[in-house]
């Protein structure tokens, strides 16, 4: 996943530090996402999200808010209406690129952020919130007694998540102020709400809440068992596939003209796990699969296995193959499937002596009044599918070695 890092002016002049991730292959969209409170670009979550959008051709613009991560500015001088224009810096630093953001994602306070921010983003057609609080004012329930040291003193210590965090009045009285409803009800661009039932930070009534207040189009769909954070690995992929399922509705997606000599267009395998097995497949920005491996194999069997997809692409097409056939003779074919199974034979079981042979078992289910003939012509046709034909002579690979930037470390 080539990545640029760059800095950009925030809203009070500071730079921001920003890191894009690009697609490897054909750029589709972009996106700018909003992270969680005093959280930063670089939470597991936000991560995983970005890459896995990216490998299937969404640009994902990541930044540390004001006096966050490695960005300059305050963090104690900030307030929720910095962090909107924060974001609308962002989305202006995007457009200057020829990239204008049509997505925004925002996670936690970063989900209310950008349902605040959508309405001077132009650009935008879709936004996407994570664990969002209908209310920006929740977020300062977990500040505790350091509320009346806040009220005193104008800015007191806050301990979120395990560290210490600087939390300015001007803050507290911008939360307290702000009341989002207005802003989701005119949002004018379609609307996921992704909330976690179990979230023990920001509860599941906000993400009502906001669904409620928002007209159509609108989605909602829950996280299961994530946490607010959505820290395991397996929910934030969920929630890319997800968002990336889910935009396509709204956004023009199309790929680019495929190569000469390849008429299907490209098929694109990136690698999604480098500790484990796990690929992303994408064939075009419309279909997306994940291949992996079987737990006993070293995977994590979140995906069909290599053979399983050249199992899953004979078994198709021979099904094809039948059903146009017997289209075409007006035949009263109803239903067809087809099992396949595959292993590994001794190639002088089968009569050939060149060592190991791969042996696929092909099991054809036709239902329909058909007679006796009409069942054997068509299990004959399924030895006349492209695929089958492609097995059986074998294929010639062509690999040459792709020459690309180096890109820079996660």
């Amino acid at each position: 996943m080539p990545t640029t890092r760059f800095t950009f002016p925030g809203h009070s002049g500071d730079a921001l530090a920003a890191r894009l991730d690009m697609p490897e292959g054909p750029h589709l969209a972009t996106a700018l996402m909003a992270h969680c409170f005093t959280c930063g670009k670089d939470i597991a979550a936000s991560r995983r999200i970005a890459a896995r959008l990216a490998a299937q051709g969404i640009a994902v613009l990541r930044f540390d808010f004001t006096g966050l991560g490695h960005s300059g500015g305050e963090f104690e001088n900030t307030s929720f209406t910095s962090n909107v224009a924060d974001l609308v810096s962002a989305a202006q630093t995007l457009s200057e690129r020829g990239m204008a953001p049509s997505l925004l994602i925002g996670h936690s306070l970063g989900g209310a952020a950008v349902l605040r921010a959508a309405e001077q983003i132009g650009s935008a057609k879709a936004v996407v919130t994570l664990g969002a609080p209908f209310d920006p004012e929740h977020v300062i329930h977990n500040f505790g007694n350091a509320l009346d040291t806040i009220a005193a003193e104008g800015v007191g210590e806050v301990n979120l998540g395990g560290r210490p965090v600087r939390i300015g009045q001007g803050f507290v009285e911008d939360v307290r102020a702000e009341n989002l409803a207005a802003d989701i009800a005119s949002l004018n661009k379609a609307l996921l709400v992704l909330h976690a039932p179990r979230d023990a930070v920001v509860g599941i009534e906000n993400a009502t809440q906001i669904f409620v207040a928002a007209k159509h189009p609108k989605s909602f769909v829950t996280l299961d068992k994530a946490d607010h954070l959505v820290s395991r690995a397996e929910d934030a992929e969920y929630a890319a596939d997800v968002i990336a399922s889910w935009v396509a509705r709204y956004l023009d997606l199309s790929p680019p003209a495929p190569p000469i000599g390849a008429p299907e267009g490209v098929t694109r395998v990136s690698e999604a796990d480098p500790d484990g097995f796990l690929q992303d497949v994408m064939a075009g920005p419309k279909h997306h699969v994940a291949a992996d491996e079987p737990l006993s194999y070293g995977g994590t069997d979140r995906g069909l296995t290599p053979y399983q997809f050249l199992a899953a692409g004979l078994g198709a097409c021979t099904s094809m193959t039948i059903r146009m056939y017997a289209r075409r003779k007006k035949w009263p074919l109803t239903h067809v499937s087809v099992d396949v199974t595959h292993n590994r034979v001794h190639a002088q079981d089968a009569g050939i002596d060149i060592g190991p042979l791969d042996h696929f078992t092909r099991s054809i289910t036709l239902e329909g009044p058909l007679d006796a003939d009409q069942r054997n012509r068509l299990l004959e046709i399924a030895d006349k599918c492209p695929v089958h034909r492609s097995l059986e002579a074998g294929a010639k690979i062509t690999t040459q070695l792709t020459e690309v930037a180096q890109a820079e470390p996660a």
